[in-house]
Order: structure tokens, then sequence, then C-alpha cells
């Protein structure tokens, strides 16, 4: 059967680009459907931030007005700007089990790249490491938690034959009550009370202050991470609206903030993995029936994902690091968590993979970002 690929032009269109992994992945048990208001905010030009700078082509692909497949090409000037490569990326790629037409999506996307002038493609990122990224290589048997992907397992076979070649493999680490180093724990009480005594302190946000803590927060994000692989610092109006989307699921319980007198140096946030709700709503609508669901069953959440924790360059390898994840962990089991993911990590942060391994963490899922040049 002949498979045609068309550009996704209306709202028509997008929503069905939207809803296409829903009938993918049915009867998949670790399949969690995207909430769909919030992809629906995510590909809006009208209300998300990142339009304002750079454009993202969506592309289908039908046979006999089927979806059997979708992606998106990417164009982030911000990126550009701010790696100095001539590169773009390829994301939301979801498509049934046959190379050509992942091929013929992967054509699609790669050509609208070069026309655009750009030398390389990375992916996938939806739309950048700001948001979810990485295509799931290791790990398929269990549910992705809050933010992380998932895919079908021959997708990386897929984007292997096209010629793609692993650029940075990001890790997932897990941990229970059970596995817990608490001599570990311990031990980072003692460097906290050290910390103290240097006067570096540690605090939860105030949520009342929402606003003027997020202040201080978007100069330490840029700051921790502007050396790392991937890294783009999102402008302030986008750092402001992924702020707003997270406000709705954080618990100021798991957000650390650590303070050298008075200015912050560094934080730590875990979020509530709703995903163990948000399996069970049907397509990912909340109405009419799928918010009750959220609300009525957020309390029982007994997970987390540590999302978040930086500290800047000049107060690395004090342990503020690990006082972060002994404070996430101890908190947890006081509530009764019984386990927890810390992701993703940068595959080559040797320091990070060792400060969360020593918390009793272990890897358990690994995802991995490609690239490919776009000559020829």
């Amino acid at each position: 059967m002949e498979t045609n690929i068309i550009e996704v032009k209306d709202w028509k269109w997008k929503k069905r680009f939207i809803d296409f992994p829903h009938d993918l992945f049915e009867g998949d048990p670790n399949y969690v459907p995207e909430i769909f208001l919030g992809q629906k905010d995510l590909l809006s030009e009208k209300s998300n931030p990142f339009f304002q700078h750079s454009k993202v082509q969506l592309f289908l692909a039908l046979r006999n007005d089927k979806i059997v497949g979708r992606i998106a090409a990417i164009r982030n000037n911000k990126y550009i700007e701010f790696a100095g490569a001539n590169a773009g990326f390829f994301g939301f790629f979801d498509v049934i089990e046959d190379y050509e037409v992942a091929k013929l999506l992967l054509d699609a996307a790669c050509n609208w790249l070069r026309k655009e002038g750009l030398a390389s493609v990375i992916g996938p990122a939806n739309f950048s490491t700001n948001d979810t990224a990485g295509l799931l290589v290791e790990g398929f048997d269990s549910p992705p938690v809050i933010m992380m992907t998932y895919n079908k397992p021959y997708y990386a076979d897929f984007v292997e034959r096209y010629g793609f070649q692993k650029q940075m493999d990001l890790l997932a680490y897990h941990g229970t009550h059970a596995t817990t180093n608490r001599k570990a724990l311990e031990l980072s009480q003692r460097i906290q009370e050290r910390l103290v005594g240097k006067g570096i302190t540690f605090r939860n946000p105030v949520m009342k202050k929402f606003k003027q803590e997020l202040s201080e927060v978007r100069k330490v994000y840029k700051g921790a991470w502007d050396r790392n692989w991937g890294f783009v610092p999102p402008t302030d109006a986008e750092f402001d609206h992924m702020a707003e989307g997270l406000k709705m699921v954080i618990d100021p319980r798991f957000a650390i903030f650590a303070e050298h007198d008075g200015k912050l140096v560094g934080f730590a946030l875990a979020v509530p993995d709703i995903n163990t709700i948000a399996i069970n709503i049907k397509r990912g609508r909340l109405f009419p029936f799928g918010i009750f669901k959220l609300l009525l069953q957020k309390s029982k959440i007994k997970s987390v994902r540590v999302i978040l924790l930086g500290v800047l360059p000049e107060y690395r390898k004090l342990g503020i690091e690990g006082v972060f994840y002994a404070n996430i962990l101890s908190k947890g089991m006081e509530l009764g968590h019984t386990h927890g993911e810390a992701s993703w990590i940068l595959d080559n942060n040797a320091m990070m993979k060792k400060g969360v391994e020593n918390a009793g963490m272990k890897p358990y899922k690994r995802y991995r970002m490609y690239e490919k040049p776009l000559a020829g």
C-alpha cells in the first residue's frame, strides 16, 4: 500500500498528530498517554514561547487515510546560537513497525531541515533538552515516569539503519526504600551541618512567593547547566512557561534550595510521579472524568522523580549535591514512599553518577540521543 507524507497545517491534523500514539501503543501495559491539554499547549504557536524564536514542521504518514507514523522537524535558533552548531532536531517520532514508513518520515524531516540550511540533525527531542528527549534503548519492562519518553524497541533499529549514530546516552536511576544507603544519608547530614557552619544553608521554597523564588532559580538554572552537553538556555518566557506547568505538581517538601549568605547557589527539585495516575487516563483526556482521577489519587502517589539538580560551578565538590539527594530520600521515606527515579543524568557526568549511586540508586533505563550529517 502507498504511504503518503503530509505536512500538518491546521488544528484538525494537529489533533490527529497528538492522538496517534494512543492507537499505536494500544494494549501496551507500559504506555502512559500524554495529557492532551499539555501536548496541545506544547504544540501551540500562540501559547508556547519556543515559537517566538524558532520554528517546527510536523509531518504525518498516511495509508488509506490511516495514520501510520509522525515526526517533527525542528529549527531551534537558540540552540544554534548558544552551541555554535548548525544543527536541527527531529522529535515526536512514532511509527508502526515498518522501516519504509520510518524512512519516509525521516526523509521528510531531514529534507525540511536541509532546506533550512542546516548541516546535521540531532534527536529525538521534543523540542529541546529542556523538554522530553531521548530514545529509550534499555528498560522496556516498566512505564516511564513523569516527563520521560517511551517508545517501541524497534525505533532504535530504524534510526540507526537510516544512518544516525549515538551522540550521547541519558541515564535514569532507580532506588527503593530498601536500597537506600543509610550510611550515605548519615554522612550527608554531617556534611550539611559543616556547610551550615560555613554559611551555606538549606531550605524549601515558599510557594506564596513563587514568582520571586522563580527569578532566583532561573539564574542558577542557566549558570549550573550551561556547560552540559546539549544544554540550551531557555528564554525567560520559556522558563516561566515551564515553571507554570510544573507548579501544578510541585510538592515544596521535595524542592530544596542551597543558599550562601542568602544568595541561591543551587537547587534540587523532585516531583510526584503523576504517571502512576495518568497511565489510566484514557487518551490523555482530563475531561470529563480524568481530572477526578488526577485530583482524587494524587495524594496516593508513592514515588517521585528527581527532575532537576544543579549547583553553580564555584560551589561544586563541597557536598551540596549529596545533601540534596539525602534530603529528598529522607523525606520520601518519612512520607512512606516506596521508590523513586533520578533522571536524566548524562552518561559522561561521572560526578553526578557517583553521587546518585552513593545514595543507593542504580541505572535501570537508558535513553539515547542520535546525530546524523545532512550532507548529500
